[in-house]
């Protein structure tokens, strides 16, 4: 039976990725650098601290990861504050969990601040536990936030379902036991067993969540 639902944050519950992905440009641009949007799309769902070492080898930010990271989420948290878009159906589900009893929690590879503004703006009991990219040792792809995630639910990584869009995300899921459900957004998903893959959050219910770990 379903144990929990464990949700990633940026382009899975809220649209937050052209933000990062502004932010990145910006701050290459103020060290002369190059970004495409290639090279922001290969480090979607990354470890910050990960994708921060590409933009200062690749893109010649030439700050260390952690005042890069610090920078970037300047300036998505303030992007967010001034509108935070949810991705369809986000919030719709999240409802539909919490009236079935079905605890949530939020598995980002953001850092605390800005899942604590996101936490605040979703609709109060919607998360149970939340685990940031600032508070494990490795951060996606690794199953360590997924495993940490379910612990602190105390429930069974198999016995839950996780809600991606990146392939980081999905390898992190997928490693740690879990039902994974894949809404590509921003880089696509490649079929692989295992994962199942939607358009949009609109067309899935929690009976659909059910089914994947009744399997």
């Amino acid at each position: 039976m379903l144990a929990a639902v464990l949700w990633d944050m940026d382009g899975t519950l809220v649209d937050t990725e052209p933000y990062w992905i502004a932010s990145e440009h910006k701050l290459v641009a103020e060290f002369g650098g190059t970004w495409t949007d290639d090279d922001a799309h290969s480090i979607v769902g990354f470890d910050l601290l990960d994708g921060a070492v590409e933009l200062r080898d690749r893109g010649g930010v030439r700050l260390e990861p952690v005042e890069i990271v610090e920078r970037l989420l300047d300036g998505v948290i303030a992007m967010a504050a001034a509108e935070l878009p949810w991705r369809a159906g986000a919030r719709e589900l999240l409802a539909e969990c919490a009236r079935a009893g079905i605890p949530c929690a939020l598995v980002t590879m953001s850092w605390r601040r800005l899942a604590d503004a996101v936490l605040a703006a979703a609709p109060t009991g919607s998360f149970a536990a939340s685990i940031t990219g600032d508070e494990v040792i490795r951060g996606k792809p690794d199953p360590e936030p997924y495993l940490a995630a379910a612990a602190a639910l105390g429930a069974d990584p198999s016995a839950c379902v996780a809600i991606e869009d990146s392939p980081t995300g999905v390898a992190s899921a997928m490693g740690a036991g879990c039902a994974t459900l894949g809404v590509p957004h921003v880089v696509p998903l490649t079929a692989v067993p295992g994962l199942t893959i939607v358009e949009s959050l609109a067309d899935v219910a929690l009976a659909d969540l059910r089914a994947l770990v009744d399997r």
